[in-house]
């Protein structure tokens, strides 16, 4: 009775901390409900007997992934972008579209079937605990997809130091790119005297 009575508050506040993270007008407001967002969806990983995937979620997104947010936050101009015409002008355009959006994804709830059941069992679970019966599903069933996420990580990792990196010709202000491997190009002590 107890773990129903969580659930259902952890839905509640899940959904509540998603429509105020929308829909308030402070931006940093909005990084706390995405905070509390985050901490009630650990709070269902527990109901699920997902002790790790809980551990994840508050260490990983309601640690790293919040504190870029905030970040980000505070590295934009924020009195320029509060000062924007919104997307779409009337907001009940964007509330019927919400609405039409949410009505056809319960119209499709119904068709959708559960999947076979795992080689894990309870019990398989409760001997080996989580941590070592995902790890041992991700890194033999589920390794190819795991790779390829690790691949395409990467790629974003590399795609992202290239577009931050600086640009010589641009900082130099000559148009031309700067090799210092020109033979009379001053050495690093002959610009330290």
């Amino acid at each position: 009775m107890f773990l129903q009575l969580f659930f259902i508050y952890c839905a509640l506040m899940i959904v509540v901390s998603g429509i105020l993270a929308i829909s308030l007008r402070n931006p940093v407001h909005c990084v706390l409900m995405v905070l509390v967002l985050f901490f009630h969806m650990a709070g269902l990983y527990l109901t699920l007997n997902a002790e790790f995937l809980a551990a994840v979620q508050i260490i990983v997104y309601a640690g790293a992934v919040l504190v870029l947010y905030l970040f980000v936050l505070f590295l934009v101009s924020l009195r320029e972008e509060l000062h924007m015409e919104a997307f779409i002008p009337n907001p009940w355009l964007g509330r019927v579209i919400a609405t039409g959006l949410a009505l056809a994804l319960l119209s499709v709830l119904p068709s959708f079937t559960t999947g076979a059941k795992g080689v894990w069992s309870v019990e398989a679970v409760r001997e080996l605990t989580h941590t070592v019966a995902l790890g041992q599903e991700m890194y033999s069933t589920y390794l190819l997809p795991f790779e390829i996420a690790g691949l395409i990580l990467l790629v974003a990792l590399i795609g992202g130091l290239v577009l931050a990196r600086r640009d010589d010709a641009a900082v130099t202000g000559d148009g031309g790119a700067v090799d210092n491997d020109l033979p009379d190009s001053p050495t690093c002590k002959e610009v330290a005297q």
